[in-house]
């Protein structure tokens, strides 16, 4: 995704004034990006639709307090990932946690399998087989390293941005990134390597 479509100036001054025109069009810039992350946390729409409407309601009544300490599309991007964890422990009756936490976490190695995919045509990575592999994979993978995959590698925000999001340490990120891309390799190699001897 190019993260310059992403990026839309919007004046704190006329959200913290409540002025209707800046806060409708602050909701329709975030939503698909507040709905995506949601639904790659949940896996849920009807979850993935009550955390867009839980998120704008604590947007519009933070706004007034809201101090640019991190930049608005952080700021939301946290409340929308607190949201969707929220609504997990809501929902399952148990503790669900992003914090920091030893290297050994979620008991992931190194893949032992690594197709080289640079040899196909780049058109195969369009067709919509390949799509759902990829989000199938995606979704497979355990949650913190999913969430870290997400907002990195999917909503295109820096390793910095991720990093207020989650209230992570960078090198934390940087970590969990990793893992998450390898599994996703080691997911992707079988697929891949039989397309690729087709």
């Amino acid at each position: 995704m190019n993260k310059s479509l992403l990026i839309k100036e919007f004046s704190i001054e006329k959200l913290q004034r409540g002025d209707r025109v800046e806060l409708a069009d602050l909701v329709d810039h975030f939503s698909n990006p507040v709905y995506r992350i949601a639904m790659n946390i949940l896996r849920s729409e009807q979850d993935a639709e009550d955390v867009i409407q839980e998120t704008f309601m604590k947007v519009i009544h933070g706004i007034k307090s809201f101090e640019g300490r991190s930049s608005l599309s952080t700021w939301i991007y946290r409340i929308a990932v607190n949201e969707s964890l929220m609504m997990i422990r809501k929902r399952k009756g148990v503790e669900i946690s992003i914090d920091e936490d030893s290297e050994d976490e979620e008991g992931v190695t190194a893949p032992k399998e690594i197709e080289d995919w640079c040899c196909l045509p780049e058109k195969e990575f369009m067709t919509v087989e390949i799509r759902r592999e990829m989000d199938d994979a995606i979704r497979s993978l355990p949650e913190k390293l999913r969430i870290v995959f997400q907002l990195r590698d999917m909503e295109d925000l820096s390793i910095q941005e991720t990093t207020q999001v989650l209230g992570l340490t960078e090198s934390a990120v940087k970590t969990r990134l990793l893992r998450a891309r390898l599994l996703l390799r080691e997911k992707l190699s079988q697929y891949f390597h039989e397309k690729a001897a087709a």
